[in-house]
């Protein structure tokens, strides 16, 4: 029974806590971001079929839905792309921890292991930076929405405006399509009233989220990675002086022995 228990406390200190909060918080922040932004893209395409009128284009070409599609597919690589990410990271924090607590022992920290670290290190920061841009990019479609949103909330503010919604002020369409719904008009009601306005607004708030969370998750990697990799780089001085200091003692042993020879052999 105790030896159970000494072998289970061994093995909760071997996990890397930090690699592990930093790990399940960008797990849950790309699930929240690719589930919620799919969501959010499959109700931007009904809202602009049922509501403006929009028709997906016969021919091949780059269209509003197109690139819907398209933005689909990067979701999809995304989120197998991180789930592997967070594996590895996981990974590279046990053997670093491992390496760390090892270090008097039988364990050896290579140099292709300090490599490792570095390229994570290098690599974790070009995922932030790219975590911050998709962050910055989800912003824009929350705006967007957000402003039809607060339009129909104060649908009863515009009685008598001739206010428009046009999706040529969004790029969504080609100039030459006037594809606008106005306030007053039956097609604006039934948009306001419909849930997939609501629902698709706060489907991007939490996709929006779940980037923050992304960026969150790269940055406390790099703080693990970073700390990591001071440790390592202590540890393979200390191992350097471990190694000169057991050569020095073998030599001054060596040395005695040899004159302890030569003392015994002259005496005889």
């Amino acid at each position: 029974m105790r030896l159970g228990l000494k072998c289970c406390i061994k093995c909760l200190g071997g996990i890397p806590y930090p690699s592990l909060i930093a790990t399940i918080l960008l797990y849950a922040g790309v699930a929240l971001f690719c589930g919620c932004g799919h969501e959010a893209l499959s109700g931007t395409v009904t809202i602009l079929e049922n509501y403006f009128e929009v028709v997906r284009s016969p021919v091949d070409a780059l269209d509003v839905f197109t690139m819907i599609d398209i933005i689909k597919y990067v979701i999809y690589g995304i989120a197998s792309a991180f789930f592997v990410y967070g594996i590895l990271l996981m990974v590279e924090g046990f053997f670093t921890s491992g390496a760390i607590k090892d270090l008097y022992g039988d364990f050896k920290i290579t140099t292709c292991g300090r490599c490792v670290s570095a390229w994570f290190i290098m690599l974790t920061y070009i995922f932030m930076l790219a975590w911050l841009g998709v962050t910055a990019f989800t912003s824009l479609p929350v705006f967007i929405y957000f402003n039809i949103w607060n339009i129909c909330q104060n649908v009863t503010v515009l009685e008598g405006a001739t206010l428009c919604l046009d999706p040529r002020q969004y790029g969504i369409i080609p100039l030459a399509e006037a594809k606008t719904v106005c306030a007053g008009s039956e097609k604006f009601y039934k948009m306001c009233e419909s849930n997939e306005l609501d629902m698709t607004f706060h489907l991007f708030i939490c996709a929006l989220a779940g980037a923050g969370a992304a960026v969150i998750a790269m940055i406390h990697y790099l703080m693990v990675l970073s700390a990591n990799w001071a440790y390592v780089k202590d540890a393979c001085r200390m191992q350097k002086y471990e190694d000169i200091k057991s050569k020095e003692e073998q030599e001054l042993h060596d040395i005695h022995s040899t004159r302890s020879k030569e003392r015994l052999n002259a005496y005889t």
